[in-house]
């Protein structure tokens, strides 16, 4: 995750260095100020030998010298010695909105509230340095958050997450027609595209031009389709700018779209996921209180083989799946009718038995699927052929999602 430099005096062999580095990278990813992994707050790292140097934007009320301490106590047995803290405190009366885009600072400016550098004048204010060996207090260490520790969400009933192992199985495309469908079914229902590398969902919802408005520094999300959606894509400038961030940056980002959103009362937040099992999934799984989540693969074999992964570290992390869709299931041709299972047969139904989830249901492979959405009118939005699938999936959903809801607090007042 994090970009390490070492001394040219100090060397180390390639598995030396890449034990110590994913040593450093589990403390930090471990270690929280409030509820927030400081992982999410890192905008700069630099490893020298035996000295780290973290750039961090606390919240306001930490402590950078009781940070420093018990992240020193904590690394010190993984060879750092010595560690440098250049410390940004946000100004106690805004909300720190630094995770998002240069361009949304631009057409939203009250988006993005100005931060104090705490450390502005490095020639007359010393880095905080310590010998990591200093005797110090035991640290106050807290243990990553559960899903079962997390409060529901006051005006979201279910979130779901679709998710896959890998690219290219037409994931955002199921995602956008699950959510047309359980709209169709009668629910409210939000979309939060939290797939930061490659968002689609302006796109393929028809509203890649409108921007989300803002009220009391919060996103209000753009009316598409009927769907409650926000993207890292509609606060960027045009439909080629790339989103190149670290994890803890794009992790950052995510739960900035999350929290900082005036979600209306909804029945679903179908959350569209970057493939994999990286720093979005894991930053989700610890912050985000889930439903479920739906599984899409192909019948193709190295797809299954990566879609069993995601499946493990829902397992692991306590997320019920809800399901498997196999999409790309089978490919009709349009001159001689001449059905043919391209990609293999039988895939979804052996992992949701290996599982013992629900089949959801099989998509065919079809370009019409492919052309409704480039057009930004999905095909459950279009009622065409293919729509019946998405519905069927949608009511599958239904059948089981209330045994996996989140306990909800009656005493709650807001």
């Amino acid at each position: 995750m994090f970009n390490f430099m070492k001394k040219k005096d100090k060397p180390e062999t390639a598995q030396q260095q890449a034990e110590r580095d994913s040593a450093v990278d589990k403390v930090l990813l471990g270690y929280h100020v409030g509820e927030t992994s400081i992982a999410t707050m890192v905008t700069g790292l630099e490893r020298q030998g035996d000295e780290l140097t973290l750039d961090l934007r606390l919240p306001h009320g930490s402590d950078p010298e009781i940070i420093q301490q018990e992240l020193g106590s904590m690394l010190h047995v993984h060879g750092i010695k010595t560690i440098h803290m250049n410390v940004r405190l946000p100004a106690p009366t805004k909300a720190d909105s630094s995770s998002l885009p240069k361009s949304a600072a631009k057409t939203m400016p009250k988006a993005m509230p100005k931060t104090i550098d705490a450390m502005a004048n490095k020639s007359s204010t010393p880095t905080v340095s310590k010998p990591a060996s200093a005797k110090a207090e035991a640290p106050i260490t807290k243990a990553a958050p559960t899903q079962a520790s997390l409060a529901p969400h006051p005006r979201i009933r279910h979130i779901i997450v679709v998710a896959s192992g890998k690219g290219g199985v037409g994931k955002s495309t199921t995602t956008v027609n699950i959510a047309l469908a359980l709209q169709q079914l009668g629910n409210r229902v939000g979309v939060l595209d939290a797939d930061i590398y490659g968002p689609s969902m302006p796109t393929m919802l028809g509203v890649s031009d409108v921007k989300p408005e803002l009220e009391n520094e919060q996103f209000v999300p753009v009316d598409a389709r009927g769907l409650a959606m926000l993207s890292i894509g509609s606060l960027l400038d045009g439909d080629n700018t790339p989103v190149a961030w670290r994890g803890p940056k794009a992790t950052g980002a995510l739960m900035q779209l999350f929290n900082q959103t005036m979600w209306p009362p909804l029945d679903y937040l179908v959350i569209d996921m970057p493939p994999g099992t990286g720093d979005i999934q894991l930053t989700l799984a610890q912050r985000i209180p889930v439903t479920g989540a739906v599984i899409v693969t192909t019948p193709q074999h190295i797809a299954l083989l990566d879609a069993q992964k995601g499946i493990e570290m829902f397992n692991k992390t306590n997320i019920p799946v809800l399901g498997v869709v196999e999409n790309m299931a089978l490919h009709t041709c349009s001159n001689c009718q001449h059905t043919e299972a391209i990609f293999g047969t039988g895939g979804g139904e052996s992992i949701a038995k290996q599982y013992q989830v629900p089949l959801l249901g099989q998509l065919p492979l079809a370009s019409g699927i492919r052309a409704q959405v480039d057009k930004g009118e999905p095909s459950v939005l279009a009622n065409d052929e293919f729509a019946s699938y998405y519905i069927n999936i949608a009511k599958n959903i239904e059948a089981n999602i209330d045994k996996f809801a989140k306990p909800v607090d009656d005493k709650r007042i807001f």
